[in-house]
């Protein structure tokens, strides 16, 4: 069960990269453990496109004791990323022109201005150098980019399923996801119900990527029988997949995420992605899945080559993208020998 949780609030006024500026920023975060005296057991978790910043709900068995985010040794932080459903400021904020939430008017913003808010919330809360940082998926986005604007204040960093640009391949995804969204007639109605049967036609897509044909044909067997027009399995999933995801999120919100999504490139303004990679000085771990098919496995040892000293372990997983989530076994036995050494 999701906890709640803290809210701070930065009345400075918080730039982004389009030149809007927000009169104020609403963070929400997680924490678990206890900060050392010293206060040099930060861990900093980035997470994905729907998740929230309460870890231990959305990837079990990670922040447990044993663990490779063991809250006995490490004091855990999560901020929620800029535009979500979840606290941080984003679409359903009022908008201070108007009185009014922003809805569809919500400034475009990017992975930097993700990770220029995670800056804020590290400032506020006296966290300076932190131990380790880790990022999958998105998550992985703003990983990349923090260290490549501090490369001074992480001591490891662990990147999980992603990549130091967006794809063609994944801004298609990322697109097609917006078509089904901006096809239900009620997308850009100020509600923050609107769109409600576009988002949920959208998480099926995605769920087709984060899967892959293995974890469906494993998982959404039919049984056999003689009568030709019973109901699938497979599409009684995606219509519950669709579904779980409308009951706690909004439209406005997925479609101002996959925007920022598309923008990540870590080479912007840096000479290029091999330059700014190269650039990185903390020791790297880079996971990769045997069966992703957003980030393939060739495309994350390529990652990995182009960062100094970083290692690549692989997860063997039936479950696509998603493995990450679910290869919790292998995922602690190769990273928390890496964070704790």
């Amino acid at each position: 069960m999701s906890s709640e949780p803290v809210i701070i609030r930065s009345h400075h006024p918080f730039r982004l990269e389009s030149g809007y500026e927000l009169p104020e920023l609403t963070i929400a975060y997680h924490s678990y453990g206890k900060l050392n005296a010293a206060r040099d057991n930060v861990v900093w978790v980035c997470h994905a496109l729907t998740a929230n910043s309460d870890v231990a709900d959305w990837w079990p068995h990670t922040v447990e004791a044993g663990a490779f985010l063991d809250p006995d040794k490490w004091y855990v932080v999560c901020a929620n990323i800029l535009g979500s459903h979840y606290g941080t400021t984003g679409p359903l904020h009022i908008n201070p022109e108007t009185g009014k939430p922003f809805y569809g008017d919500f400034p475009r913003f990017t992975i930097g201005d993700m990770v220029a808010a995670h800056r804020v919330l590290a400032d506020m809360l006296g966290i300076g150098h932190i131990h380790a940082l880790v990022g999958s998926s998105v998550g992985g986005f703003q990983a990349l980019e923090w260290a490549a604007q501090e490369p001074g204040r992480f001591g490891k960093l662990i990147l999980i399923a992603t990549d130091a640009k967006a794809s063609p391949w994944t801004i298609a995804i990322d697109e097609t996801q917006r078509m089904a969204i901006k096809s239900d007639a009620t997308y850009g109605e100020p509600r923050p119900d609107a769109g409600l049967a576009g988002l949920a036609a959208a998480r099926a897509i995605g769920l087709l990527t984060y899967r892959g044909p293995e974890g469906y044909n494993i998982t959404q067997q039919d049984a056999c029988s003689d009568a030709p027009f019973t109901t699938r399995r497979a599409c009684t999933y995606q219509q519950y997949q669709g579904e779980k995801l409308v009951r706690r999120y909004n439209a406005y919100s997925y479609v101002a995420i996959l925007d920022a999504f598309d923008t990540h490139d870590i080479g912007r303004r840096r000479g290029g992605t091999d330059a700014a990679l190269a650039s990185i000085q903390c020791p790297t771990a880079v996971v990769g899945i045997s069966t992703d098919i957003i980030f393939t496995p060739d495309e994350m040892r390529s990652l990995a080559s182009k960062i100094p000293g970083a290692e690549y372990h692989e997860i063997t997983s039936r479950f696509g993208h998603d493995g990450f989530l679910v290869e919790h076994r292998q995922l602690n036995d190769i990273l928390t020998p890496f964070i704790n050494g």
